[in-house]
């Protein structure tokens, strides 16, 4: 067994048919409604992010989809005074939710930390639509992934639950970090499906779970497929092959 395999057992206890999450990125909340009803059992586990926050309806919409058995994953990015986040996500508690974002500095995080109850807190460390050359507009002057490890490490001393990575970066966690924090992976992309779109730091579904994540969040190879269902049904194929190769 290698040590891949080895730290990758901390999160053995997951449901496969949990691990894919997608991303509910619609312009309302009735379409929102519409696509989880036409995906039906072939997801368990929702991302609902800005676009929907700003459509209206947004609590509401949880509500519908923890009445309906799925797990919410409230990704809003917390980045405000500490004092501020505090408050957000001690209004996060209670209903139903997973998973929420955060994404700032280490008071921000422990605010978030000592406030998450039963709301797991993720950490964003670099955005997968950010490269190099963004990074240097940042004003970053080490590579991706040693900033990627030096916020995943933070994250965990705040009391995070785990962080937002892209695959690429997740073996070096891995390596480093074991199993203590849980990968939460974006921008997957199918190997047959790689748009030309924002994410830059892309892997596809099998490259995420070889490489150490818990969890990844598909939208455009979901929602845009001429059959979201069956798109949906051949990722979770793909997982449970991947887990079980591990």
């Amino acid at each position: 067994m290698t040590d891949t395999a080895r730290i990758n057992t901390a999160s053995a206890d997951i449901p496969p048919e949990e691990r894919l999450i997608v991303a509910l990125d619609v312009a309302s909340a009735d379409r929102a409604r519409a696509l989880v009803e036409q995906l039906g059992d072939s997801v368990h586990f929702y991302k609902l992010g800005l676009e929907l926050c700003m459509a209206g309806g947004y609590f509401e919409l949880i509500d519908w989809l923890v009445a309906r058995g799925k797990k919410v994953f409230a990704d809003l990015k917390f980045f405000d005074v500490p004092e501020t986040v505090r408050s957000a996500v001690r209004g996060l508690r209670g209903r139903g939710i997973t998973f929420a974002t955060v994404h700032g500095n280490q008071a921000i995080m422990e605010a978030a930390g000592a406030e998450k109850g039963e709301v797991r807190i993720l950490a964003v460390t670099v955005l997968t639509s950010l490269d190099r050359g963004d990074l240097d507009d940042l004003g970053f002057q080490c590579d991706v992934e040693s900033l990627v490890l030096s916020r995943a490490r933070r994250a965990l001393a705040a009391g995070c639950d785990g962080v937002i990575s892209s695959g690429l970066e997740a073996p070096r966690l891995r390596s480093e970090l074991g199993g203590r924090l849980l990968i939460v992976t974006p921008g997957i992309r199918p190997v047959e499906n790689r748009p030309v779109d924002d994410q830059k730091r892309t892997v596809d579904v099998a490259q995420a779970f070889a490489n150490g994540a818990d969890y990844i969040v598909v939208g455009r190879p979901v929602r845009g497929a001429a059959d979201p269902r069956a798109a949906a049904q051949a990722i979770q194929a793909t997982i449970r092959a991947s887990l079980s190769a591990r």
